[in-house]
């Protein structure tokens, strides 16, 4: 038996303030998103706003059914809308805020697994790393500059081709 370790890394921050322009302006976006979402069953509002490469920002919040499994994550909203409408522009930065129904949030909310593994195929597919900002509605920031950082172990492009008739 071999013991691997495997060592995250990311940047944290007390506040907005302390954020660069852009980053600062990615994260309000996400938050005026998050007002918007459609959350009437978990009361969990989540909005996520993106830059692509090209300065524009695309914005996204979570849309839930009465059947859960079709409701959508404001990440994934957001990078779906993104590649479907700038298919050719990479994804700079995704930044994520939440609104609770009881009470404040007061830490970092990260993406689940689902939207972790449709931003790794972001990634990929423009051979770039994906930088994401996470905040609850207030205190500190968290941000990590490339997807393995949030989901070590990926499974991406390259793996599925190295093991299949994929290309």
């Amino acid at each position: 038996m071999k013991k691997h370790r495997i060592t995250l890394s990311f940047l944290e921050f007390k506040s907005v303030d302390e954020l660069n322009d852009d980053d600062r302006t990615l994260l309000l976006k996400a938050k005026e998103a998050a007002k918007n979402a459609y959350a009437p069953y978990s009361k969990f509002k989540v909005g996520a706003a993106l830059r692509l490469a090209n300065g524009m920002i695309v914005i996204g919040n979570n849309q839930e059914n009465a059947v859960y499994p079709v409701g959508l994550c404001a990440e994934r909203v957001a990078l779906f809308s993104a590649q479907a409408n700038y298919p050719d522009q990479p994804i700079v930065a995704l930044a994520i805020s939440a609104i609770g129904s009881d009470g404040k949030i007061m830490q970092p909310v990260p993406p689940c697994g689902s939207c972790r593994q449709a931003m790794i195929e972001a990634e990929s597919r423009h051979k770039q790393p994906l930088r994401v900002i996470m905040q609850g509605e207030e205190g500190p920031i968290i941000i990590s500059e490339k997807m393995e950082n949030l989901m070590p172990l990926i499974f991406a492009e390259d793996f599925l081709a190295k093991y299949t008739d994929f290309e």
